[in-house]
């Protein structure tokens, strides 16, 4: 079975990006344009990861993953916060909100694939 990986990103083109990328190493990928579609996916298909978006159309990232985080039924999926936000501001307050990982755009792929890697195989992991 492949590793489920919901995208939450309100940027067509980098969703796709990170869509291809993530599919042609192995993952099956959701996706999602904002909070309320992302909040659907999490129930109807048990991503394994999250990578989200903080700014989105319909809400704040934080928000989001304060919900996740605080429902028993979702708190240990792993969030890793990738972000064009200044990491200064918003780094330490992913980690408080639960982040497994954050990342400023744009990205080295290599370092986020390693970050996916490493929330798939943590402990806590729900799958693992």
């Amino acid at each position: 079975m492949h590793a489920k990986i919901l995208i939450v990103e309100d940027n067509p083109d980098a969703r796709l990006a990170l869509t291809i990328r993530l599919q042609n190493s192995g993952f099956a990928v959701l996706e999602a344009h904002n909070i309320a579609t992302a909040t659907s996916l999490v129930f109807s298909a048990s991503p394994d990861v999250i990578v989200l978006d903080l700014g989105l159309p319909d809400g704040d990232g934080y928000t989001f993953m304060q919900k996740l985080k605080s429902s028993p039924a979702t708190s240990s999926i792993p969030v890793i916060v990738l972000t064009a936000r200044d990491p200064h501001e918003n780094q330490e307050c992913s980690y408080e909100g639960g982040a497994f990982d954050f990342f400023q755009k744009p990205v080295h792929y290599k370092w986020l694939l390693t970050s996916i890697e490493q929330a798939l195989n943590q402990p806590m992991s729900k799958n693992r």
